[in-house]
């Protein structure tokens, strides 16, 4: 599992396994009212769940997780 934060764009990618060639297939958006936010699943071709991205991400996620994921940086 490898996890990646964007401060700017306030976002965290949860990648359940390393991403071959082909990458995600197709997204389902979650829009949970409950707690305001935007959760992302992404499925490959054979419909198992790859990767879950979380918007908000700062509110969302404890911090402690995020200051453990890999930055992204689009400054570049």
């Amino acid at each position: 599992m490898k996890i990646t934060y964007d401060k700017e764009a306030d976002a965290a990618m949860i990648y359940l396994q390393e991403i071959k060639q082909g990458g995600t297939a197709w997204t389902y958006p979650c829009d949970p009212t409950e707690i305001k936010g935007m959760i992302n699943l992404d499925f490959d071709k054979d419909n198992r769940l790859i990767g879950i991205e979380v918007l908000d991400a700062s509110k969302r996620l404890p911090k402690e997780l995020l200051d453990s994921a890999e930055r992204i940086d689009k400054s570049g």
